[in-house]
């Protein structure tokens, strides 16, 4: 019965978050790998380099970079076949199963201070070490107008939607009249922007700021920390669903040995450390990866609803009525996947 009901609801959910028709392709001459603008492209250029050269050894197929200056580019870039396996944050990586026929194989993880493997990161709240007047999240959510904002990238979770959601519709407020201004970029023109005191506060999250850190000490003192989110899962790592069979498990064995298996394991392991801040391995994984921020999105959508006032009431219960069947769906099969829910 139980089986029967989850199916039903699978059923479901392929109609509510149907990826695009495509037709399967040939096994290509080329794979061109999708990461996430999270800083420069000179920066990531170099950081993942050694991965994707050992990916192309590992595949006897040439692999190459494709750099996007936001997610977009990147998923619009996957939609229409410039890019075949992709790295994103979770928002993003819904987009691009929902708009780019994406499929979610492995997750990304590291090791916590104690050793243990870590599968989530936090989203933050920064602002520079010498504001002695934002030292927490009732510092920032006055709502007086008087302080300068960064806001991430609208397609990151990290940056955008968990903010968005456990910050500013928790609290009931809209940031384009809460603040001075409002601007949006991606965590590295963020963390600048603090380090140089040209805006009051910015989001960002752990794991890039453990890489600035690493790679910027002397800068990274003049960070503070002033709101940590509840946990976030891991990026994922996508890639077409409409590639070969045999080409996706290629890539799927090639991520999840990568660091675990073969002669270069050490090698392996510093290359991933480069971009990670820490020690990074992949994990088997699926698109049920994704249920917690799909149920974080569609509580917010309900929330924007709910305060609707240009809404007739007809309209408005019309479209609660089709976010709750949304987020039923998504909270059986959360619970059914065993994926952590929204608190």
């Amino acid at each position: 019965m139980i089986r029967s009901s989850v199916a039903a609801l699978g059923m479901l959910a392929a109609s509510a978050f149907a990826d695009p028709a495509m037709a399967a392709e040939e096994m290509p001459d080329k794979i061109n790998f999708g990461i996430i603008a999270t800083v420069t492209t000179q920066a990531l250029k170099a950081e993942w380099q050694p991965v994707l050269d050992d990916m192309e050894k590992a595949l006897g197929i040439e692999v190459e970079g494709f750099f996007a200056t936001d997610y977009a580019g990147i998923i619009e870039a996957m939609r229409f076949g410039k890019v075949q396996v992709a790295w994103f944050g979770n928002k993003s990586a819904i987009e691009a199963v929902d708009r780019a026929g994406a499929e979610v194989f492995a997750q990304t993880s590291g090791l916590d201070s104690d050793g243990n493997l870590d599968f989530g990161y936090y989203s933050l709240l920064i602002t520079h070490a010498d504001n002695t007047e934002l030292n927490a999240l009732a510092d920032v959510i006055k709502c007086d107008q008087s302080l300068d904002f960064g806001n991430g990238d609208p397609n990151s979770t990290s940056g955008f939607l968990v903010p968005s959601y456990y910050v500013f519709a928790a609290n009931d407020i809209d940031p384009k009249f809460c603040y001075k201004t409002v601007r949006n970029a991606n965590h590295g023109v963020n963390l600048m922007s603090v380090v140089n005191k040209q805006v009051d506060f910015v989001t960002n999250n752990t794991e890039d700021l453990a890489r600035f850190r690493q790679q910027q000490p002397e800068l990274a003192e003049k960070i503070k920390i002033i709101w940590t989110s509840p946990m976030i899962p891991k990026d994922p790592i996508t890639y077409r669903a409409d590639l070969p069979k045999e080409l996706k498990a290629q890539i799927k064995v090639f991520f999840l040995g990568y660091g675990r298996m073969g002669d270069n394991i050490e090698q392996a392991r510093a290359n991933l450390k480069a971009f990670s801040g820490g020690s990074w391995l992949f994990f088997d994984s699926s698109n049920a990866l994704l249920y917690p921020i799909r149920e974080l999105g569609y509580f917010k959508e309900k929330l924007n609803v709910e305060q609707d006032d240009n809404l007739s009431a007809e309209e408005k219960k019309k479209r609660l009525t089709e976010i709750e069947k949304k987020l039923e769906i998504v909270r059986v099969l959360a619970k059914y996947q065993g994926a952590i829910t929204v608190e």
